[in-house]
């Protein structure tokens, strides 16, 4: 590989802002990599979408992300991952990786119980990914599935703990407690600043599997199988792009990824020159 190919950006893409925790895994494992991030808060949410429009979508970031000349893309959106991956990765031809592997190993590493809670969107939910990505790994682990619906808007009006919250979790969690689960798996990316509060609710010593770390380090064996791996010891670059800028997507984006710079710019999504 040349240079200038091991020192292009990594892309990375959600449907919203939560794709920044799996951002914060990959400044974590791979600190000398610039990073792009798109997030498309103009048409969440994708989770109750169809498999089709979900795949049209993440074609679009993908071109726009190409587009920015990236090396390799990381689909950080679950909802993306279980509807459009497979597809992604037969179109394009730089490296391309999803959240649910990663989240799915990860859950089978550090089961005890053997017995995993799957949480996501419906769409992630309906898909079976995960059930499927688990039991491809060991066929014998017990995979129970929880849509929570609630709890993308939860967490982007900023209600992250506290009563409110605390009683949204036991309303899709609660009967979880009878089914000695001992790992949970956040299967949206919004899910990471329920954590604490998850814990609370159900108790117990519960693992959470860190699909977003998992995923960066996935990433780092993939480019150095490539040879793709940044040479430069200089500052990485990161730049950010949304298809909608409000105050309260900004306000999680701080939340999220605390120091993310104020200067995010705006895509339009409907545009033709995008969507070509």
């Amino acid at each position: 590989m040349s240079p200038k190919e091991r020192s292009a950006p990594i892309g990375v893409f959600d449907s919203g802002v939560g794709g920044l925790t799996v951002l914060g895994g990959l400044r974590a494992v791979l600190p000398g990599e610039d990073l792009i991030y798109f997030g498309d808060t103009a048409r969440i949410p994708w989770g109750i979408k169809s498999p089709q429009v979900v795949t049209q979508f993440s074609r679009e970031i993908c071109r726009f992300l190409e587009r920015k000349g990236v090396k390799a893309i990381v689909v950080a959106c679950n909802t993306a991952s279980a509807a459009a991956l497979p597809v992604l990765e037969q179109e394009l031809s730089l490296p391309i990786l999803g959240v649910v592997r990663a989240g799915a190993r990860h859950a089978a590493q550090v089961t005890r119980t053997r017995r995993i809670a799957v949480l996501g969107t419906e769409a992630t939910i309906r898909s079976r990914a995960y059930h499927r990505a688990i039991e491809a790994i060991d066929p014998g682990l017990r995979i129970l599935g929880r849509a929570c619906p609630l709890f993308v808007p939860m967490v982007e009006e900023g209600i992250v703990d506290g009563p409110l919250a605390e009683g949204i979790v036991e309303h899709y969690l609660g009967d979880l407690r009878g089914e000695e689960v001992d790992t949970i798996v956040l299967g949206c990316t919004h899910y990471p600043l329920l954590a604490d509060v998850i814990r609370k609710v159900l108790g117990g010593d519960l693992q959470v599997a860190d699909a977003a770390r998992t995923a960066a380090m996935e990433l780092k064996d993939l480019l150095e199988e490539q040879d793709l791996l940044n040479p430069s010891l200089g500052p990485p670059s990161e730049q950010f792009f949304f298809s909608d800028r409000t105050p309260a997507f900004q306000r999680l984006a701080r939340l999220i990824l605390p120091g993310i710079p104020e200067d995010m710019e705006r895509v339009d999504v409907e545009s033709e020159d995008f969507r070509s």
